[in-house]
C-alpha cells in the first residue's frame, strides 16, 4: 500500500481549508473557474482511466447496472447534502451543526477514496477537485456561526475519509466485490463531474474562460 493515495487528498483539503482560514476576506467568484476546471479533470480521468478498467475487468452489464447505482446513490447523498459536493452550499442559521451535510460529504469522500490504491492517476483527480470542494465548504462552515473548533473537527474529519476509502479499498478481503465497488465509484464521480460542468456558471452561461478551464482541465485528465 503506498503512502501518496493517503496523503494527498486528505493534505489538499487541509491545506485549502488552512489558506481559507488566513485570507477569507479574499474569497470571490473566480473560484467557479476552479471548480469547473476540477469537474472537467475529474470526468476526465474517469473516462480515460476507471471506465476502461471497469468494463475490462467485469461483465458489462453488471458494470453498466453498478454505474448507474453510483448515479443513485449520489443523487441521494445530495438531497441530504443539498449539493456541496459540486459548490452548492446554503448558509444555516443558530448553532445546530449540520449533520446531514457532515454524513453525506464524508461518505461520498469516503467512496472516492476506494479505486487510488488501483488507479494511481485517479487520486490526481481527487486531489483537484478537493481544492475548491474544500474551499466553498469551508467558507459556508466559517460563516454558518459555528464555533472554529467545530469546524476545524468537522473539516479534519472530512479530509480523512477519503483516505480511509483507500484504505479499504486496498484490503484483500475486498477484492471479489472490487469489480462491483469500482463502477459505483465511477456512477458516484460522473454525477458529480457532470453537475460541476452544468452548473459552475452563473446562469448557466459559459464564458471563454470557463471553457478554456474545462479544456484544460480534459485535456490534463487525458495526458496523465
Amino acid at each position: 500500500m503506498t503512502l501518496w493515495p493517503i496523503l494527498l487528498p486528505a493534505l489538499a483539503v487541509l491545506l485549502s481549508f488552512t489558506w481559507l482560514v488566513c485570507y477569507r476576506r479574499q474569497i470571490n467568484r473566480r473560484y467557479s473557474l476552479l471548480l469547473a476546471f476540477s469537474g472537467a479533470f475529474l470526468l476526465s480521468v474517469t473516462l480515460f482511466e476507471l471506465l476502461p478498467e471497469a468494463y475490462s475487468s467485469g461483465n458489462p452489464e453488471q458494470t453498466g447496472l453498478w454505474i448507474a447505482l453510483g448515479i443513485l446513490l449520489q443523487i441521494f447523498l445530495e438531497s441530504l447534502s443539498k449539493g456541496a459536493e459540486h459548490g452548492h452550499v446554503h448558509h444555516g442559521n443558530g448553532t445546530t451543526f449540520p449533520w446531514l451535510l457532515f454524513a453525506s460529504l464524508s461518505l461520498h469522500a469516503l467512496t472516492e477514496g476506494i479505486p487510488l490504491q488501483h488507479t494511481p492517476d485517479f487520486m490526481w483527480g481527487i486531489v483537484v477537485h478537493k481544492i475548491p470542494v474544500s474551499l466553498i465548504i469551508g467558507g459556508f462552515l466559517l460563516q454558518s456561526g459555528r464555533s472554529m473548533g467545530a469546524i476545524w473537527g468537522f473539516m479534519v474529519f472530512f479530509a480523512l475519509m477519503t483516505p480511509a476509502g483507500a484504505w479499504i479499498g486496498s484490503r484483500p478481503a475486498l477484492e471479489a466485490v472490487y469489480a462491483y465497488l469500482l463502477p459505483l465509484v465511477i456512477g458516484v464521480v460522473l454525477h458529480v463531474s457532470t453537475i460541476i460542468l452544468f452548473e459552475s456558471s452563473e446562469g448557466h452561461a459559459f464564458n471563454l474562460r470557463k471553457i478554456g478551464a474545462i479544456v484544460l482541465g480534459m485535456a490534463l485528465g487525458f495526458l496523465l
